[in-house]
């Protein structure tokens, strides 16, 4: 197993990350791809796995997700998916985020090109325990993706930031303009958004989860939604995600693994993947989440008033 020193993550406070993305915004302009200038060996895709761990999940449904991370990364079709890969290799990094001041680094820069290193990674995912953390920075934690992608150590042909979460943004900057600032320095955003309702989600959620991530978050070439609506779904849709993300395949084509309608999830039908959209739309508010918090905020300290 070789392990790659990645961009510590965890220590950049709150404030350094609000200017920082003030700066990657000002700075973006007209949105356009950059070439990946990283030396090192070639991967076919550099992958930053960005987990929500936000305290409307439960300690069961955290352990949950640690364990379904685990085994996708170790399962066949992963594994497969890298070995058909041109460069038959990829580079994973993984870190834990809540609010924009909580980024927990899980796995720095790492090669899986084999069974042995999947498995690696698996295990060390399954050494700690996940703790919930205060509010929902989607933001952050692309901003942190971000930050990781330009400090690869290796020649990518693609890079992905795959991010969950069961809320909207309701901490930081907004979360459009920091989508808008990866895509156009060539990142594709994915989201696995977790529409459970048990414990703190119903207070925290919105039904149209899904729709949010889509219009607010994912964007760049072929990005992607996979919902899950409970959480017995989770394991499947995120060995889905990773084998489209790795494969760098479109959703729903014949090259999509899970094309086959014979592969059904209990509801006896196949977990949808929902491709980004661009053609005129409705009007979305993707400050959904900061008003729900903002409204809460009121009242409480107006006392119900």
């Amino acid at each position: 197993m070789r392990w790659r020193a990645g961009a510590i993550v965890r220590s950049m406070p709150a404030a350094v990350l609000v200017l920082a993305a003030g700066l990657v915004l000002a700075a973006q302009g007209p949105a356009r791809a950059q070439p990946v200038m990283a030396v090192g060996e070639p991967v076919d895709v550099a992958l930053v796995l960005a987990i929500d761990v936000s305290r409307s999940m439960s300690r069961e449904e955290l352990a949950i997700q640690r364990k379904g991370y685990a085994e996708a990364i170790a399962s066949r079709e992963v594994l497969r998916a890298i070995d058909y890969g041109p460069h038959g290799r990829i580079g994973l990094a993984i870190f834990e985020w809540a609010g924009d001041f909580h980024a927990q680094e899980l796995l720095p820069w790492t090669i899986i090109e084999s069974e042995a290193d999947a498995q690696a990674v698996a295990a060390r995912l399954l050494e700690g325990e996940s703790f919930g953390q205060s509010r929902t920075s989607i933001s952050g934690a692309l901003l942190r993706g971000m930050a990781l992608l330009e400090a690869v150590p290796y020649q990518a042909e693609r890079l992905v930031i795959d991010v969950s979460g069961d809320g909207p943004n309701n901490q930081g900057p907004p979360v459009t303009g920091l989508r808008d600032a990866a895509v156009g320095r060539g990142i594709t955003i994915n989201g696995l958004p977790l529409m459970t309702v048990d414990g703190f989600a119903r207070y925290f959620g919105i039904p149209d989860l899904d729709e949010y991530y889509r219009r607010c978050v994912i964007g760049g070439p072929g990005a992607f939604v996979v919902p899950v609506h409970e959480w017995n779904e989770f394991p499947e849709a995120v060995r889905r995600k990773l084998v489209m993300e790795i494969g760098g395949l479109a959703p729903g084509t014949p090259d999509d693994p899970w094309h086959d309608p014979s592969r059904l999830n209990d509801h006896g039908s196949a977990l949808p993947v929902v491709p980004a959209q661009f053609a005129a739309e409705e009007p979305y508010d993707c400050l959904v989440g900061e008003k729900m918090w903002r409204n809460r905020r009121d009242l409480f300290y107006d006392g119900g008033r």
